[in-house]
């Protein structure tokens, strides 16, 4: 299935949906997600491993594209369709030798200099957050801001995805700042119906 980068980017979390990340893939892709991250920062390694199947062989089925937040060996373990990789996890070249060229990779950045270098990374976007204050993370990089999206975004040649914080209501700001996706967690997975949640985010980002 070739790469193709949504406006809307759903990023699972079980500790705020409650749910397990196949069930999180489900209600998403049921509102029209095509490409899901797999996030999760609690579990032990077999435990992510487990579940990363299961909701791989979920996203199979819907037609999803599932991508593993930062550990490479469960991607390949599990056939995922790409990897997310941050500051501190594998080097994007090692992962590109490991992966192959058909893998998704995407890359975190936090800075307009770590944007640039990346820019010359074998990685399929740049995702650069947070661009507003956050709670999924327990030590925040400094704020990028809107602002920021649209200098980046002209010096890079590369999809940019906006991360952090990011709601209904700020959603489509970043597209109009020049991010090409949004990736979202608790505004998505906190609300009542995800489904719902999601289908209205992609109304609006449309």
């Amino acid at each position: 299935m070739p790469f193709l980068l949504p406006k809307l980017y759903p990023i699972t979390d079980t500790s705020i949906s409650s749910l397990s990340h196949a069930e999180q893939i489900e209600r998403l892709a049921a509102g029209g997600a095509s490409l899901i991250q797999l996030r999760e920062k609690h579990a032990s390694p077999r435990e992510f491993y487990r579940a990363a199947l299961e909701a791989m062989i979920v996203a199979k089925r819907l037609g999803v594209q599932l991508v593993v937040n930062d550990r490479v060996d469960i991607a390949i373990a599990v056939k995922a369709d790409g990897v997310h990789l941050g500051q501190d996890d594998l080097p994007p070249g090692k992962a590109r030798m490991l992966l192959g060229q058909d893998r998704i990779i995407g890359f975190s950045t936090h800075t307009l200099d770590q944007a640039l270098e990346a820019n010359s990374a074998p990685v399929d976007y740049i995702a650069i957050g947070p661009v507003f204050p956050t709670s999924t993370k327990e030590n925040p990089d400094a704020i990028v801001g809107t602002a920021n999206i649209r200098e980046i975004k002209s010096r890079i040649s590369k999809p940019l995805v906006a991360i952090g914080g990011i709601t209904l209501e700020s959603a489509r700001s970043l597209i109009d700042a020049g991010a090409d996706s949004v990736a979202v967690i608790s505004d998505l997975l906190a609300a009542t119906d995800i489904t719902e949640r999601t289908r209205r985010f992609l109304e609006l980002l449309a």
